[in-house]
């Protein structure tokens, strides 16, 4: 998808702020309690994701995380298909005190290349 430069000089800078998981840690880190949180739309969402993964759409997120994530400790790995509504999210909860947010590198995509090999 093309995306305007200004979109996307926005999800790079949010992208260097915020710490990056590899797609082979995200099962380990959730079986360790983390939430693997999809920000994509619940159609996108419907279509396939990561097993037990959280989905709150990019459009509500700010408004609802704290009624699903009440501790700001908890781990959030913030995913979309690769990386920039993951990485605005991951930014955005960081923000808002959520002091483990962060995004898995190449989001869906490169979690599903993963368990495909």
């Amino acid at each position: 998808m093309d995306y305007t430069r200004k979109f996307q000089a926005m999800a790079d800078a949010a992208r260097a702020q915020v710490e990056e998981v590899a797609p082979e840690q995200v099962d380990a880190l959730m079986a360790q309690g983390a939430i693997a949180l999809d920000i994509r739309d619940k159609e996108e969402h419907d279509k396939g994701h990561i097993p037990n993964s959280l989905n709150i759409s990019r459009g509500k997120l700010e408004m609802v995380i704290e009624k699903n994530v009440p501790d700001l400790n908890t781990v959030l790995l913030c995913y979309c298909n690769a990386y920039n509504r993951g990485s605005l999210s991951a930014a955005s909860l960081q923000s808002m005190g959520y002091k483990n947010a962060k995004v898995i590198a190449g989001g869906l995509n490169a979690y599903n290349a993963l368990q495909k090999s």
